[in-house]
């Protein structure tokens, strides 16, 4: 069962695609939309990561960060990112604990659930009804924008 509405978002730390630590508290003042997907470059998660990748600046120009979390290492974050010209960070979670921590655990891999995170570190959406095809939209929907 996913983290409810109104909640504080786990604190975290992980590596992104390019090796750079990356935790929640970087991002205070900002809203964060963190994405859990099963596996990169398979045909849902490329959807969807491609349909984050077209909305990025109505994300920037509404101060939103878009961060991806898989279980995949950041040899496979990069090759996903470089083969489809991702324009924003994924977080290897190889340990899981992101995975556990924001209770998205589908043994052995993510299950497909998204959270916004507000500027004050509070979860204010969680999604578990994905459509790949059109996510980035469906947030932006839910985020007022």
């Amino acid at each position: 069962m996913p983290l409810a509405v109104g909640t504080d978002a786990p604190a975290f730390t992980a590596k992104d695609t390019n090796g750079n630590t990356i935790s929640l508290s970087d991002f205070a003042g900002k809203t964060v939309v963190l994405y859990f997907y099963p596996k990169d470059d398979t045909p849902g998660c490329t959807k969807q990561a491609c349909s984050f990748r077209d909305a990025q600046p109505n994300y920037q120009s509404k101060n939103v960060v878009v961060l991806g979390v898989s279980a995949d290492d950041e040899a496979a974050h990069q090759a996903f990112t470089s083969k489809y010209n991702l324009n924003f960070p994924l977080l290897a979670d190889t340990d899981k604990a992101l995975i556990k921590a924001f209770d998205v655990d589908g043994g052995g891999y993510a299950k497909r659930v998204t959270y916004v995170i507000d500027p004050n570190g509070k979860i204010v959406h969680v999604d578990t009804a994905v459509s790949t095809a059109t996510h980035a939209s469906d947030v932006l929907t839910a985020l007022g924008i």
